[in-house]
């Protein structure tokens, strides 16, 4: 063989393996990540857990652009039409508003958590998306309800409750709300916070109203300011309900909802099964199953508040 064609056929074998390499390089998923919530937020860590637990790990197999909006739902637009530049196989996000932005910027698949995927017209139906969208609808409306009534067993003397409302969420949410208080016979005090300058206005409005306890209603916004949130129904001494057990045990007094290990796993499945073929058209909507009160009888007793036997006998966890 001439020393040509032996450098010729040197050069095809050592571009074999690169060959395959560039290949495997190029079937690494792209996955987008727009999160409503600050970077260091404790649902970041959850939404890596999850991430990992189906097969996908950041700088491994998998490449992964964050963007977090800091509770500035006025970002989202941004955040999204850099996302959709990218190429990413598929965006993971959370909340009505972030996955409008994102619907806005791209048609590839979206998988994301929100309140009501339905009614937020986000798919046609559970069972048949017909959309790019799919994932994990959290049965808002229902549980909104559900915390009000939970809320009244613990502080049974309360008639006149106060409402942290994100009225970026949409008033479906709110037949189900009043409806349980003509049920359990309080009044109820609405109050809009779209941006944490809103809180204060809010609790100043709840105190002149005389309201005697808080239920904060499901928001990816009102999740991202729970600490304000807590700090100021401590300092105004109301009982307050949350959506997120993580709240209850950070200080809120009692929160009700599904877990959020369940609800990101079950949207990170179908982000699995989105990577690998799976239309979100035909992927049905997840929704949870199991759901936790949790109790913080340190803030109760801070409060001056004694919670009933019957709620601590049924709590999944009791903080003491």
């Amino acid at each position: 063989m001439s020393r040509h064609l032996l450098l010729l056929a040197l050069a095809l074998i050592l571009a074999v393996p690169l060959a395959a390499e560039a290949q495997s390089a190029g079937m690494v998923p792209r996955i987008g990540i727009l999160c409503p919530w600050p970077a260091a937020d404790p649902l970041t860590g959850a939404w890596r857990t999850a991430l990992n637990d189906v097969g996908y790990v950041e700088g491994k197999n998998t490449v992964v652009e964050w963007r977090f909006a800091d509770g500035r739902t006025e970002r989202l637009p941004t955040l999204a039409a850099e996302l959709a530049r990218l190429n990413l196989d598929a965006i993971v996000t959370a909340g009505d508003l972030a996955i409008r932005a994102v619907r806005h910027a791209t048609t590839i698949p979206i998988v994301a958590a929100s309140d009501d995927l339905v009614g937020e017209g986000h798919v046609a139906s559970l069972a048949r998306p017909g959309k790019n969208v799919t994932g994990v609808s959290i049965l808002a409306s229902e549980l909104n309800a559900k915390r009000l009534e939970l809320l009244k067993q613990a502080s049974p003397a309360a008639s006149r409750i106060a409402v942290l409302w994100d009225p970026a969420t949409g008033t479906f949410h709110l037949s189900a709300l009043h409806a349980a208080a003509r049920s359990l016979k309080v009044e109820l005090k609405i109050l809009e916070v779209r941006r944490i300058e809103d809180l204060d206005g809010a609790f100043e409005a709840a105190r002149a109203w005389r309201a005697e306890a808080l239920n904060v209603l499901a928001s990816p916004l009102l999740h991202t300011l729970h600490r304000p949130i807590i700090d100021r129904a401590g300092r105004h001494r109301l009982p307050a309900i949350y959506q997120w057990g993580e709240i209850a045990r950070e200080g809120g007094l009692m929160s009700y909802g599904p877990t959020v290990p369940d609800v990101f796993s079950a949207m990170f499945a179908g982000l699995d099964r989105v990577l690998k073929g799976a239309r979100p058209a035909d992927l049905p909507v997840s929704q949870p199953t199991k759901f936790e009160l949790v109790v913080n009888l340190k803030t109760a007793k801070a409060l001056g508040l004694t919670i009933p036997q019957s709620m601590l006998a049924r709590a999944d966890e009791v903080i003491r």
